[in-house]
């Protein structure tokens, strides 16, 4: 199993919540097996973001949507305040 890690501000978490909600089916269609959200306890306008696949290339492919159809549009991220930091992370 791997994890897509991701890691970024955000400007309003309620709108972020909304908008990562609506991408619930486009995970379930790449193969996302669970997910977690977390927050640091002292930064509430900042996520992380564990996206756990079977194959890191499954974890590949939704990263490029990431890129090119979510990230690239304030439609679709609304709140992200600056760039995602990604990494794709084997689990040991």
């Amino acid at each position: 199993m791997v994890t897509l890690h991701i890691e970024h501000e955000i400007s309003d978490f309620g709108v972020w919540q909304r908008a990562f909600a609506s991408f619930a089916g486009h995970r379930r269609q790449a193969g996302v097996r669970a997910e977690r959200v977390g927050r640091p306890v002292d930064d509430e306008r900042y996520v992380m973001i564990g996206l756990d696949f079977d194959t890191s290339a499954e974890a590949g492919r939704f990263l490029d949507f990431l890129n090119s159809q979510v990230w690239s549009s304030p439609a679709n991220s609304p709140a992200l305040a600056g760039r995602p930091r990604t990494r794709i992370l084997e689990v040991v």
